[in-house]
């Protein structure tokens, strides 16, 4: 049973980097023994676990299947790990955030700061995709994320919900007003987040249930590009409302019929729900407090 846990190590290994070379590094071993132990694995149970051309490798679908059992298996070793690891640092434990907004996971990691002062927190952002395949790798604990889509490996809570905003130049005729109707943005060059932004989707479907099209003039990756093509006149932006920084030159607006809000979502696997961290996180979020924005 040993032999068999060293060969599902090097497999896991490989499938999590993609590769023979980083999986070797990644476990601190030869390449060689990599190589060995995951062709013993398929071998033993005559299956091919990987396709390889030349020097890429892709997952067979047997491979993933295997992949997402190995995920737990080792994920779970891993937190082992930390918690032995947070011992030593004399820590009461350890919690990962992850998140694609700054300004909602800097308010959660502030308030587990002042509720949690004995544990080490880490907080890092990146986009949906990149941050869930943290959590499913056990690289985070949990994610703040405004899911379009709900994986049933996951346990979801509502975090929070707060409007989006229309963001113009401070020389906009809807500058000197504080809310405009949604009909309002036909005819007006607007620039979009990314095919695939929630915000953009939110946005989109908002307008469009309101029978109002939308003239894209520009779509950028990020909040703060947005904005910045804003303040350089090339069209109005949104924003989630705990987003948008008060930046000089630019001015948020609110709409009467309040079309657009974007949820946030407490994520962790199931699997792990119940430990005492997050379990108490998720408790305590049971009532989560409205978002604060212009």
């Amino acid at each position: 049973m040993y032999q068999y846990h060293k060969w599902l190590r090097s497999f896991h290994a490989v499938a999590r980097t993609g590769s023979f070379t980083l999986a070797a590094e990644y476990l601190s071993v030869g390449q060689p023994t990599i190589s060995e132990q995951v062709s013993a694995l398929e071998k033993k149970f005559s299956v091919e676990l990987f396709h390889r051309r030349g020097r890429y490798i892709e997952m067979s679908s047997a491979g993933r299947m295997l992949y997402e059992i190995t995920q737990g298996l080792f994920g779970q070793e891993d937190e082992a790990l930390q918690l032995l690891q947070s011992f030593r640092q004399r820590k009461q434990g350890m919690l990962r955030i992850g998140a694609v907004s700054p300004p909602i996971a800097m308010s959660l990691t502030y308030a587990l700061m002042q509720q949690y002062p004995d544990v080490e927190l880490e907080t890092s952002f990146t986009t949906e995709t990149g941050t869930l395949d943290r959590l499913y790798n056990f690289d985070i604990d949990v994610a703040i994320l405004a899911l379009s889509e709900f994986d049933p490996r996951l346990s979801t809570q509502l975090y929070r919900t707060c409007p989006i905003l229309a963001v113009v130049r401070d020389d906009h005729p809807w500058a000197n007003q504080t809310q405009v109707s949604v009909k309002e943005i036909t005819g007006q060059r607007v620039v979009l987040r990314e095919k695939g932004s929630r915000t953009r989707q939110l946005v989109e479907e908002g307008c469009k249930a309101h029978g109002v099209s939308l003239d894209c003039a520009m779509q950028l990756n990020s909040r703060e590009a947005i904005v910045h093509a804003v303040v350089q006149g090339i069209g109005i932006g949104f924003v989630s409302a705990v987003e948008y920084a008060d930046r000089p030159g630019t001015k948020a607006i609110s709409f009467v019929e309040q079309p657009f809000h974007i949820s946030y979502y407490l994520c962790c696997l199931g699997i792990r729900r119940n430990r005492p961290i997050i379990s108490e996180l998720f408790d305590s979020s049971t009532h989560p407090e409205p978002a604060r924005g212009g």
